[in-house]
């Protein structure tokens, strides 16, 4: 009786698994980025129960540049790309979760592009202040949570 229950217990532990690896993780397209995040071990996005949560976005200035109206865009259009591979869009975002080097400085650049993505009702939203960021030039990180519809049942 024992032997069974172990048995039946080992079977169990084996089959469970939690949400995360049961969820779709969306990578990135590019071979170079999914290398560098496998390396890191993390993905653009995981799906779970209808819901997508992507890893941060960074803003970065280029080389030279001084348009943060340039950086936000390229990050809000990264943004947008996986949304889509995710299966959502910015009409399913609820949450948004920027940090930011100065966040003064950078939270009317980051809501003029934001609005020109996210229309209608607004996302709950967090802006936090940094002294650093992981990427070179990197003056803010974004992050979102959106809600995947559900597909029509053919």
């Amino acid at each position: 009786m024992i032997s069974t229950t172990l048995l039946v217990l080992a079977a169990v532990v084996q089959t469970s698994q939690g949400a995360r690896q049961q969820a779709n993780v969306v990578m990135p397209e590019n071979a170079r980025q999914r290398q560098f995040q496998e390396q890191f071990g993390y993905a653009d996005a995981v799906v779970s129960n209808g819901i997508a949560y992507l890893s941060g976005v960074p803003v970065y200035l280029a080389p030279g540049e001084t348009d943060t109206d340039k950086a936000f865009t390229r990050a809000f259009e990264a943004l947008g790309k996986i949304l889509a591979r995710a299966g959502a869009s910015w009409d399913d975002v609820v949450e948004v979760r920027s940090v930011h080097t100065d966040v003064n400085a950078q939270i009317d650049a980051m809501v003029k592009v934001k609005n020109r993505y996210m229309k209608g009702k607004p996302p709950a939203w967090t802006a936090v202040g940094t002294n650093g960021l992981l990427q070179p030039g990197g003056i803010a990180e974004i992050t979102l949570v959106a809600h995947v519809p559900e597909k029509p049942k053919k």
